[in-house]
């Protein structure tokens, strides 16, 4: 099987390892060099300018179910020419009361060349068999859900 690895580096710096007291930016590098600015949710003591673990999860399995419908739309010839995305991580609480992503709503927007569109029906059926597929909504226990 595939390996796919990150590297993340924190440091107290000038802080004080007190809660609220400490920074939790920190630093995620992928595997390819690219570099980003990670911190905890606003709600939560970090800066709204960096992302935060909640919107990265959200934006993996946007990135993911797009990657996997375009591979479905073109399998099937279909004439897909722009896809975009806005995707809702919804924290929730576990029965016994911890914190949890516990909803990940899919917002895609498809854009086909003019004359080839797809029916509502077809590009839903078409979005089940992505969500189907997409390895990373397989890894998640929360509720997925995608609408049109």
């Amino acid at each position: 099987m595939s390996q796919y690895v990150t590297q993340l580096s924190w440091s107290l710096g000038e802080g004080e390892l007190a809660y609220g007291k400490y920074s939790p930016n920190h630093k995620l590098t992928f595997s390819g060099g690219l570099s980003a600015t990670m911190t905890s949710a606003p709600d939560y003591g970090g800066d709204a300018r960096y992302v935060n673990p909640e919107e990265a999860l959200a934006a993996a399995l946007s990135s993911c179910h797009m990657m996997t419908f375009i591979a479905l739309a073109a399998k099937a010839k279909w004439k897909l020419t722009g896809y975009r995305d806005r995707a809702v991580a919804v924290l929730g609480k576990t029965e016994d009361g911890r914190t949890k992503v516990g909803e990940i709503i899919l917002h895609p927007v498809t854009e086909f060349e003019p004359g080839n569109e797809i029916d509502a029906d077809k590009l839903s059926q078409m979005h089940e068999r992505a969500h189907r597929y997409c390895f990373v909504a397989n890894a998640l226990s929360c509720d997925m859900r995608v609408e049109l």
